[in-house]
């Protein structure tokens, strides 16, 4: 049996709030959260993560916690504004959009994609802007990287720049643990990691990140990146464009073992 963690305070955030409500309600009725992950369909892990608010609750998630502690309902009146405060509202309907790709092709010129990021390289990152809600975030991203433990995980495609590799976010050991990471998710078969490395002078991705999404039904969809926000685009001439992008990155990019010798050299270096 997996010790539990620590509760967070319930009044720090909606995600709080719904863990410490778990915790409340499983612990009333004389639940372990094995028994919980049992009745509601999940794992121990998940049911530790959702209680400790470093995960961000499924919507199926919170009608089988209702249906485990016949709670009517309560869970899942709680998931919209779980929801509202984990994600942007701008934002959302990609994060569920992500849920369901079968296939994704993702450039990034200045950080490593978020998911790959790694907790604490995405607590660094994140915590430069300085937001109110950083665990919040961190939460919300990690999240999002549960799409790779799907019965049927997508196809990836990942294509960065090598000033990636080179910015220290966090401090040498953080990276080296987020290298680490990238080299151990290009080692899955559904996964290629890419890098474009900066002997390339100008590539089709100078204009900035951009994500291309393709599904099992329907047309792809296109999330490009911005400053205060992003926007998700399904015009068809601009998806073919950044296709068509993704297409000239891949060309210039290394290989994929290339790119995995280039990260684990970038690796070595930090552990003189």
């Amino acid at each position: 049996m997996t010790a539990e963690t620590s509760a967070p305070d319930p009044t720090s955030s909606l995600l709080a709030f719904f863990g410490s409500e778990l915790r409340r309600i499983r612990t009333v009725a004389g639940v372990s959260q094995d028994e919980a992950a049992t009745r509601a369909h999940t794992t121990q892990s998940m049911i530790s993560k959702v209680e400790a608010a470093k995960r961000v609750p499924s919507e199926d998630l919170a009608h089988d916690l209702d249906l485990a502690f016949a709670t009517d309902g309560h869970f899942e009146r709680l998931y919209p504004l779980v929801i509202t405060y984990a994600y942007p509202s701008w934002f959302l309907p990609f994060v569920e959009l992500e849920r369901e790709a079968t296939a994704m092709r993702v450039f990034e010129s200045q950080i490593v994609p978020g998911l790959l990021q790694t907790e604490e390289y995405a607590r660094a990152m994140l915590n430069a802007v300085r937001p109110e809600n950083l665990d919040g975030l961190i939460a919300a991203r990690m999240t999002r990287q549960e799409v790779f433990e799907r019965e049927s995980p997508p196809r990836t495609w990942f294509v960065m720049d090598e000033n990636v590799l080179l910015r220290p976010i966090g401090g040498a050991a953080v990276m080296r643990h987020q290298l680490a990471r990238l080299l151990q998710q290009g080692r899955d078969p559904r996964c290629v990691i890419q890098v474009v490395p900066r002997t390339v002078p100008a590539h089709a991705g100078l204009a900035g990140p951009f994500t291309v999404l393709s599904f099992e039904e329907g047309a792809d969809v296109l999330y490009v990146d911005g400053f205060s926000q992003g926007r998700t685009a399904l015009d068809t001439h601009e998806i073919a464009t950044a296709t068509y992008s993704f297409d000239l990155l891949r060309a210039v990019a290394l290989s994929p073992d290339e790119s995995a010798g280039l990260i684990s050299g970038h690796l070595e270096g930090l552990e003189r």
